[in-house]
């Protein structure tokens, strides 16, 4: 085809591009021979109907700087070299494996030994099986009931300080004991810390005040993971134990185990209890307030009753 006939006023504008491939531009110096022909009529004119053809990705346009990437220079990116792991001498992993036995059997050797120890220091009616958790369980229980009388002592201690008081005011006016057993709260020494204060002062750890003015019991709380213990000192009211306790199991806190000592009319309950899944009272102020709320409840449901 020659150019007169391509420069004919019958056909339509074209542009026409002559497409090579990159990386034979890049190896090839052609300039001139694979030239784009640019072949237009009326010197250019804009024209009602064009045709443009789009080169493809991987083209170059002759006459012009611009060359673009072919896909094989991306996939030719340098990948990160990964860390080959050395792989340890089978000497040192059967030195660790033997080091790892050891270890494991100078504990449960440990393990035993404690097991015994604890089982010889408890009566044989609170081990029903030898194995570890009948022990550990029944050394749990073995040392509830001994706090239970520890508390009881407590109480009937203070109980005949007052009695000999009573009957002879005169005797061993010099005991500071006695004197600072009679005026210091009926079983200070089972509250350290408390979180509401009725009649026990804290030692070190202050109480905000809307605590210490509504507070109608001594309340303590611990808490280690998911079990609490709480010690309650508050007036005896009929009924109130089961009210209680029938509160805490409606706030998913099971009793694990309840101990309650009574001095005149006061009570003190020892409770060691299980917050359960769903429970919303995670810290030992929340507990603390939740026990608070029942003996509330319960200080004025006994109000209504006995206006």
């Amino acid at each position: 085809m020659t150019l007169e006939t391509l420069a004919s006023n019958d056909l339509p504008n074209f542009l026409i591009y002559d497409t090579i491939n990159a990386t034979q531009a890049l190896q090839t110096n052609y300039h001139s021979a694979n030239t784009s022909i640019l072949l237009s009529n009326a010197e250019l004119e804009p024209s009602p109907v064009s045709m443009v053809c789009v080169p493809p990705a991987n083209t170059m346009i002759a006459g012009s700087t611009t060359t673009a990437v072919a896909p094989t220079a991306v996939q030719s990116r340098r990948k990160r070299r990964r860390r080959v792991r050395t792989c340890k001498n089978k000497e040192d992993a059967e030195s660790q494996r033997m080091t790892h036995i050891a270890v494991e059997r100078n504990r449960r050797r440990q393990m035993n030994e404690y097991l015994a120890v604890l089982r010889s220091l408890m009566p044989d009616s609170y081990i029903q099986r030898g194995d570890q958790a009948s022990i550990v369980g029944g050394a749990i229980d073995f040392v509830k009931e001994l706090e239970q009388l520890l508390q009881s002592l407590e109480a009937q201690k203070r109980a005949l300080v007052q009695k000999q008081n009573t009957t002879n005011p005169t005797i061993d006016p010099t005991n500071n004991a006695s004197k600072l057993d009679i005026e210091s709260p009926p079983f200070a020494q089972f509250f350290s810390y408390p979180q509401y204060i009725w009649c026990h002062a804290p030692r070190d750890c202050p109480v905000p005040a809307e605590h210490q003015q509504s507070a109608i019991a001594d309340i303590e709380v611990t808490l280690i993971e998911t079990h609490a213990n709480i010690r309650i000192m508050s007036p005896r009211r009929p009924g109130q134990l089961l009210k209680m306790v029938a509160g805490l199991q409606t706030l998913r806190l099971t009793i694990l185990h309840l101990n309650v000592t009574t001095m005149d009319a006061m009570a003190l309950y020892s409770l060691s209890v299980k917050v359960e899944e769903g429970c919303n009272l995670t810290t030992v102020d929340d507990i603390a307030a939740a026990v608070h709320h029942i003996l509330s409840l319960i200080e004025a449901e006994m109000v209504a009753l006995n206006p």
